[in-house]
Formats: structure tokens, sequence, C-alpha cells
């Protein structure tokens, strides 16, 4: 088991433990839940950087890597859409993008061809944690003493949801339109 491997499954492990929290009430607990996020995306940056650098890409990680950052990210926005900060229309759009694109890399790959990573969806997966983080980390500002932003801490987290719903959706179709075409899905 490599590293890189490991990190991913550390992540995977984090999920639960992060949903826990965000269940349950209180700063301790939100508080927990914004590390432990912080810390899960972090083995994500570092797994690939370790894979890449020492050569530890494996068959393994190309499943698990995708499959933790979206069981990670799928998890907040539904704690976040339980709790009703989130609408639940652009969780679907969301949701929708993530599995439709997945579904269609796969089969691309049954084929031996693959689709690599567009900008637009680097910048969609930066987009979702940092927002994600926001989102966590706000409410706890106010018990260092900045509270101007307590009044408007749902609209902030409706607008930020709902311009992270439409980058999904944008990079989605951007994938579809030019990721996909020919000349990308060489062996």
């Amino acid at each position: 088991m490599t590293l890189a491997n490991i990190l991913t499954l550390v992540r995977l492990a984090l999920i639960p433990f992060f949903v826990l929290c965000m269940s349950l009430d209180g700063i301790l607990a939100l508080f927990l839940a914004a590390l432990i996020f912080a810390i899960a995306s972090i083995t994500d940056r570092l797994d690939g950087v370790i894979a890449r650098k020492y050569n530890q890409i494996t068959d393994l990680g190309k499943i698990l890597d995708p499959l933790a950052d979206k069981l990670l990210t799928f998890s907040a926005f539904v704690m976040f859409t339980a709790s009703g900060l989130m609408h639940p229309v652009a969780l679907l759009i969301i949701l929708a993008r993530e599995l439709a694109i997945t579904s269609i890399r796969v089969v691309v790959a049954s084929g031996g061809k693959v689709v690599g990573a567009a900008f637009s969806g680097k910048l969609k997966t930066v987009l979702q944690i940092v927002v994600i983080l926001v989102a966590l980390c706000l409410p706890l500002i106010s018990y260092i003493g900045i509270t101007f932003l307590d009044d408007y801490y749902t609209l902030i987290c409706d607008i930020l949801f709902w311009l992270t719903a439409a980058v999904t959706l944008w990079s989605g179709i951007d994938y579809c339109m030019h990721g996909l075409s020919l000349k990308n899905l060489k062996k």
C-alpha cells in the first residue's frame, strides 16, 4: 500500500467523523467538523503530489481518490441541505453533474481512453472546498469577536452555494463540450 493510497483511505475514514460532528449541536462540534474537513482536503492535495512525485500512481488510487473527493464534498453539501443552509436544487445540480461526468469518464475509460481534468473541473473542485470551509468557519469567527457577519450568514451561504452550483454546472458543460472532443479521446 502506497503512502498516497493511505492518505486517500484516511480521507475516506474521516468522512463519518465529519458527518457526525456536523450532525451535533454546539460550537465545539462545528469547530471539529471544520477541522476534519480541512484535514481531509489537505490529504486530497497531498496524496496527488506524493503519487506524482514518487511514482505512486496506482489503479486503486485512480478509483479511490475521486471517490473520496466526491464523498467528502457530497457529505458536506447534504449536511448543509439538511440544515436548511443549502437549497435542495443547488444540491441536485451538483450531484447530477458529478455523477454524470463520473459515469462518462468510466465509460470512456472502459474503451481504453483517458480524459484528464480540465481547468474548469479543477476550479470547480477548489471552489467547492473553499465554499464548504467558509460555510463551516463563518459561525466560528463570532466567537473571536467578529460579529458583523452574523446577520448575513444565511445570505452569504445561499449566494456561495448557488455560485458553486453554477460553476459546477458550467464545468460539466465545459467537460462535455471540450473534454470529450475527439482529440482528447486518444489512447
